[in-house]
């Protein structure tokens, strides 16, 4: 038993070299990056998505029922579709950093994204680039959401409460911010789902060095 491990480990290393695996590690990563950032920066990228489709911030959702009742229907709609055009928006600009992140990859990192689990890829990205895109995410869907009078009366609500100790670790202060970690989770789901697929089907992908590599795992 313990020679046959040995054996199909010894010929899965023997399959592709150190320098197939970075190459297949990269062009992995280019390709969940470039098929996310064109999935969700296209028009309704993330409001025709029913699994990463923005919400309403978790306080507000719960009221929603009563504000519809009481005539704030429309400044709701208006406000989710606001926030999810701002999150389509904002990841059209993430492909320069992503990209910059695989520039950045290590021997180390590619080692770790190979061996890893089906997240890995994922976990890299987030890693190297949540706190960066966060920043960069700042500003435009500030602009985006900023005049909307709902977001505004959350806002400063959402403060007051966030002064008194009520807002929870996991709960938004802001819209904006609201937002900007649902847009980052959108993302990275999407890569997430596209590093799936390239590891149960690297054939599939029609990449010769994703397949040599990933078949061998």
């Amino acid at each position: 038993m313990a020679l046959s491990l040995l054996a199909s480990s010894t010929a899965r290393a023997a399959a592709f070299s150190q320098a197939d695996a970075s190459g297949a590690v990269r062009a992995a990563l280019e390709r969940g990056a470039d098929i996310a950032v064109k999935q969700l920066g296209q028009t309704n990228g993330f409001l025709g998505n029913d699994k990463i489709r923005i919400p309403l911030p978790e306080v507000m959702e719960k009221a929603a029922p009563l504000l519809r009742a009481v005539g704030r229907g429309r400044q709701l709609d208006d406000l989710i579709s606001a926030m999810n055009h701002a999150a389509e928006n904002a990841v059209s600009m993430a492909l320069p950093l992503l990209r910059n992140a695989i520039k950045g990859m290590s021997v180390q990192d590619a080692r770790q994204i190979l061996s890893g689990g089906e997240h890995a890829v994922t976990d890299f990205f987030a890693t190297k680039t949540r706190e960066p895109l966060s920043v960069q995410f700042a500003p435009l869907v500030n602009k985006a959401v900023e005049k909307l009078s709902l977001a505004k009366r959350y806002n400063d609500l959402a403060g007051k409460a966030s002064s008194m100790g009520l807002i929870k670790g996991d709960q938004a202060a802001t819209v904006q911010q609201h937002v900007t970690t649902k847009a980052l989770d959108g993302l990275y789901f999407v890569i997430g789902e596209e590093e799936r697929r390239i590891r149960n089907d690297p054939v599939g992908t029609g990449s010769a060095i994703l397949k040599k590599v990933f078949s061998s795992l």
